[in-house]
C-alpha cells in the first residue's frame, strides 16, 4: 500500500479510505507494540488528544480502543493545542504522544501525528516499523484480565500547559491590546487566558468551534478578518493561530501581515544582538523568503536551510547545535522552550521583543524587505520525479539563469495534500507570475487532475 505517513503523520477525509476507525484502531495496537519494542517492553504511556474537528471523537475513540487492547495506558486529554500534548507526554513521562489533528486542512479531513517519549515528531524509522507491523500479521500484545490498558484521567492538563508556555515570559502586558484570531480550533479556550495573565487586553475572533467551522476563513492561513479587527480597534498587534495552534501569523498595528520569515528575522537578530542565538545560526527551509537571508546575515546571523517540514528543521537544529528555527508558514521552533512548534509560545516570544525594544512590530518588521514571492499549488493525480515531465527541468535551467542570483525556482510536492507546489522568487512581480504560470501549464499537462 501506499506510504501512510507524510510530513505531518497521516492525514486524509476522516471516515475514507485510509482514514478509516479501523485504521485507527489498528494503528493504535501497532504503535504500542513499537513504542515497547523500542523502550525495553514493559508498560506504555500514551498521551492523546485532538483539536476542534467533528471527527475528532470518532478517531480517538478508534485509536485509544486499540491501544488500551495492546495494553497501554492511556491519558485522554481531549481538546489541546498539538504543542500542549507535545509537552505533556514529556511531563507525564509517556512512551508516547498522539494528535488527531489535520492542522490547517478544513474540517472533513484530519488526522493523526505521533510524539516521542521527547515530544518530537516519531523518527522516520519508527514510522515505517509501524507501516511494516500495519501490512502484516498482527502480533501486537493482547492481553486479558487486569493487564488491558486503563483510561486515565489527568484533569490539570490545561493548567499545566499554561503553566509551560508561560515559563520564561514576566513581562506585563498591561496597557497593551492584543487581537487573536483562534481559528475556531484547539487555542480557542487556553490562548486568551495565557495573554490575559499577562495584564494584556485581549479581543478573541473565531473562537466558537461547532466541529465544521476549524480554520474557515480564519486563523493563520487566512487573516484577513484580524487585519480589519487590528485597525478598527486599535490594537497593537494581532496574532493567528492554526487549527491545531503549533503556527504563528501576525499583524501588525497598521494591519500588515508578518509571516514566519518576518518573525524568524525579528527574532534571529535580536538574539544575536542580545548572545541568546546558539551558534549564531538560523535554520529555515528552501521556502524561506530571500529577504530572510539578507535581514539575518547583515546581522552577521548564519542561515542554515533544509528541505520544507517542522521535522526536518528540528532535525537540522540539533544537527548544527541551534536554538531557533522555523517555517514561512509560522511554524517556529525555540529549542530552549519546546520540542516542536507552538503558535502560542511564538507570540510570547515576539511580544517579549517588543516589550524589551518598545517598539511597535511594523517597525522590528522593517528590517527585512521581501522579495515578490509566487506560490501557484497545481492538483496532481500522482507524483513522479520533476526530472521525468517532458521539457521541465531544462525550462527551469533556462529561468533560474535569467533571474541570474537575484532570485529562484522551486518545485516540490506536498507531503500532506495531492499537490505540486511552483515557488518562484525575483525583483519584479509580473515577471515571476508569467513564470510560474508557464510552469503550472508544464504540470498540469503532464500530471494534473
Amino acid at each position: 500500500m501506499p506510504r501512510l505517513f507524510g510530513t505531518d503523520g497521516i492525514r486524509g477525509v476522516a471516515n475514507a479510505a485510509p482514514l478509516t476507525t479501523d485504521l485507527a484502531q489498528r494503528l493504535g495496537r501497532q504503535l504500542v507494540a513499537t513504542l515497547r519494542d523500542h523502550h525495553g517492553g514493559g508498560k506504555v504511556r500514551l498521551v492523546v488528544g485532538r483539536d476542534t474537528r467533528l471527527s475528532g471523537p470518532l478517531l480517538e475513540g478508534a485509536l485509544v480502543s486499540g491501544a488500551l487492547s495492546a495494553g497501554a495506558d492511556v491519558y485522554p486529554i481531549g481538546v489541546m493545542p498539538t504543542p500542549g500534548i507535545a509537552y505533556l507526554t514529556r511531563r507525564l513521562e509517556a512512551q508516547g504522544g498522539v494528535v488527531l489533528s489535520a492542522s490547517h486542512n478544513s474540517f472533513e479531513d484530519n488526522g493523526i501525528k505521533v510524539f516521542s517519549a521527547e515530544g518530537a515528531k516519531l523518527p522516520d524509522a519508527w514510522e515505517d516499523e509501524i507501516e511494516r507491523r500495519l501490512t502484516g500479521p498482527d502480533d501486537a500484545p493482547q492481553p486479558t484480565g487486569a493487564h488491558v490498558g486503563r483510561l486515565v484521567s489527568f484533569p490539570a492538563a490545561e493548567a499545566e500547559y499554561l503553566a509551560h508556555a508561560l515559563h520564561g515570559f514576566s513581562f506585563d502586558l498591561h496597557g497593551v491590546t492584543v487581537a487573536l484570531d483562534c481559528a475556531n480550533g484547539a487555542t480557542h479556550r487556553i490562548a486568551p487566558k495565557v495573554f490575559r495573565r499577562l495584564g494584556a487586553k485581549v479581543i478573541v475572533l473565531n473562537a466558537r468551534p461547532d466541529g465544521c467551522n476549524i480554520n474557515r476563513r480564519s486563523g493563520a492561513l487566512h487573516p484577513e478578518a484580524l487585519q480589519k479587527k487590528i485597525v478598527a480597534a486599535g490594537a497593537h498587534v494581532g496574532l493567528a493561530f492554526d487549527g491545531d495552534g503549533d503556527r504563528l501569523i501576525a499583524v501588525d498595528e497598521r494591519g500588515a501581515v508578518r509571516d514566519g520569515d518576518h518573525i524568524l528575522a525579528i527574532l534571529g537578530r535580536h538574539a544575536a544582538h542580545s548572545g541568546r542565538l546558539k551558534g549564531g545560526v538560523v535554520v529555515t527551509t528552501v521556502m524561506a523568503n530571500l529577504g530572510l537571508d539578507r535581514a539575518l546575515q547583515s546581522a552577521g546571523v548564519r542561515v542554515v536551510k533544509t528541505q520544507v517540514g517542522d521535522r526536518y528543521v528540528l532535525e537540522e537544529m540539533l544537527k548544527v547545535g541551534a536554538n531557533l528555527g522555523g517555517e514561512q508558514s509560522g511554524h517556529l521552533l525555540f529549542l530552549d522552550h519546546s520540542s516542536t512548534g507552538d503558535g502560542i509560545v511564538s507570540a510570547l516570544h515576539l511580544l517579549s521583543v517588543m516589550r524589551e525594544t518598545a517598539q511597535p512590530l511594523s517597525e522590528l518588521a522593517s528590517c527585512m524587505t521581501k522579495f515578490p514571492q509566487v506560490l501557484v499549488n497545481v492538483p496532481v493525480r500522482e507524483k513522479p520525479p520533476f526530472d521525468t515531465i517532458p521539457g521541465l527541468r531544462a525550462r527551469m535551467a533556462e529561468l533560474e539563469a535569467e533571474l541570474d542570483g537575484s532570485g529562484r525556482v522551486l518545485l516540490r510536492y506536498s507531503g500532506t495534500e495531492s499537490l505540486a507546489r511552483i515557488m518562484i522568487e525575483g525583483e519584479e512581480q509580473r515577471r515571476i507570475e508569467r513564470v510560474a504560470t508557464e510552469l503550472a501549464e508544464m504540470i498540469r499537462s503532464a500530471i494534473g487532475r
